[in-house]
């Protein structure tokens, strides 16, 4: 069962108040992102912004650093697509945004996401540039663009957003470990295409670099290829770790 908590020293948001925009973030052991991001998910809670920190039994201090941040957190079974369903279950706004704990959007990003949104398409992504020392990276992430235009499909480091009422006519995120993003991308797109933002969010590359640019790219092909052929979310899950 998904609990909803929000910390002590939080402050209260007057419940009379419905936010336009949810934005969902899914933790585990993320006390880095904590630090490095915290202060950009309060900007955005300040704006008018829901949002909702989705933790999944962190053990290194994560919550102990939200806390200090007052910002809301949901319990959740541990799984990415777990996470973010729980988040979106427990969200009020019309739209959602759902955002890896390592990836920062950019200066504007949330009023992007409304306006793209006033028209008649329902969901989208941002481009993504990708962090870290190894120029092979900005190529990695060039190819993900081009690849996410040409096939309607987003992913997660892409920082989709969509209106709640898109959400609930897909089906919304399985609870599956990995691919998540994939899965639900494949029933947006049914129904309209994606908006696909040039303005870019920035993640971390830091899987990438601990794990090899090429032997990460090898990787995550194989995955894909064998998901589409019908392999478990679960099995593929236990490679991609």
């Amino acid at each position: 069962m998904t609990i909803s908590s929000r910390l002590d020293n939080g402050p209260v948001q007057d419940p009379r108040l419905k936010p336009s925009l949810s934005v969902i973030i899914p933790l585990l052991n993320e006390a880095r992102a904590a630090r490095q991001f915290g202060a950009a998910w309060q900007a955005m809670a300040a704006s008018g912004a829901e949002v909702l920190l989705v933790d999944g039994g962190s053990e290194d201090g994560t919550l102990v650093l939200i806390q200090q941040l007052g910002l809301q957190v949901v319990a959740a079974e541990r799984g990415r697509g777990r996470q973010l369903q729980a988040g979106a279950e427990r969200s009020s706004g019309e739209i959602l945004l759902f955002l890896h704990a390592d990836t920062q959007l950019p200066a504007d990003g949330l009023e992007l996401v409304r306006r793209s949104l006033q028209g008649p398409r329902c969901w989208g992504r941002f481009d993504v540039r990708i962090d870290g020392q190894q120029r092979m990276l900005a190529v990695v992430a060039w190819a993900m663009n081009l690849r996410s235009r040409l096939s309607g499909i987003a992913t997660g480091d892409q920082a989709m957003f969509m209106t709640r009422e898109a959400y609930r006519q897909s089906g919304g995120f399985r609870p599956q470990p990995l691919m998540e993003d994939v899965d639900l991308s494949a029933r947006l797109k049914v129904l309209a295409p994606p908006v696909c933002l040039k303005a870019r969010v920035t993640t971390s590359g830091r899987r990438w670099e601990r794990n090899g640019v090429v032997r990460t790219i090898l990787l995550m092909w194989s995955l894909r290829l064998a998901y589409r052929l019908g392999v478990p979310a679960s099995t593929l899950a236990r490679l991609y770790r």
